[in-house]
């Protein structure tokens, strides 16, 4: 079985906010259009328009819609980005029996050498966050890379070297850096805003983290009731704007 370096140079993931997620799914449609032409390239599609699509995505969004058990707090609609966490501990790695799952010293990130898989998916059930990939065309395992082609591309400009995922966030969701330097933007982010741990109590110290999004707080009856935009005492701007609230 596969080994895992017990300290790295650094801890390269990714910060993702749940307060700002719209769960538009660009995160997911970019990473997947730098990743089929990528390291782990290509990413398959099967019968993408059929009854029963299939293929590999790094990148998921799940939704869930949230009560809160303080009736102060409204409902809320929580979107959920998974990929792979590039955990500390990883047992999708230390399965392997090829030693194609590896972790890697200089910055912590979790990968696959295509060359050594064998597709034996032992890797995927010992993950617990459903992070990796089946390829059934080639028949190896993939998952997301941190696009590693990317972060490390000298001949991109320095702000562009982040994750597809990174970039793409519409709202600034997610956000990437080495979180083993206290110093770091996403240190800073995560110690002001604490941090959720995906299934931390598995201890495989996922080094990805979420920022808790925040509770909305539920209307009062008097915000919810709509005061008229004109008064009836001008009568042509009160018909004006009947008229175009139709």
């Amino acid at each position: 079985m596969t080994s895992y370096p017990t300290t790295t140079d650094r801890k390269l993931g990714l910060v993702i906010d749940l307060d700002t997620c719209v769960g538009c799914h660009a995160c997911a449609v970019n990473c997947k259009e730098w990743n089929t032409e990528g390291h782990s390239g290509p990413l398959n599609d099967i019968d993408p328009y059929g009854h029963e699509p299939d293929g590999v995505w790094f990148n998921r969004v799940h939704s869930y819609e949230v009560v809160p058990k303080d009736t102060r707090f409204a409902a809320q609609t929580v979107n959920f980005p998974r990929s792979c966490m590039h955990c500390e501990e990883p047992h999708c790695v230390t399965v392997c029996p090829t030693g194609a799952s590896y972790k890697r010293e200089e910055d912590g990130i979790v990968l696959v050498d295509a060359d050594k898989c064998i597709g034996c998916k032992l890797c995927s059930w010992a993950c617990p966050y459903g992070a990796r990939e089946f390829d059934t065309e080639q028949g190896v395992m993939k998952k997301c890379t941190l696009c590693i082609d990317r972060i490390y591309n000298t001949n991109l400009p320095e702000s562009e070297r982040v994750p597809a995922c990174v970039s793409t966030c519409p709202t600034g969701a997610r956000h990437f850096g080495d979180l083993g330097d206290p110093n770091s933007d996403v240190s800073k982010l995560v110690a002001e805003r604490g941090e959720l741990n995906l299934m931390g109590d598995l201890g495989y110290k996922p080094t990805n983290k979420y920022l808790p999004p925040r509770p909305r707080r539920g209307k009062s009856e008097e915000h919810n009731k709509l005061e008229p935009v004109v008064s009836k005492d001008n009568p042509v701007l009160y018909w004006v704007d009947k008229f175009l609230s139709r």
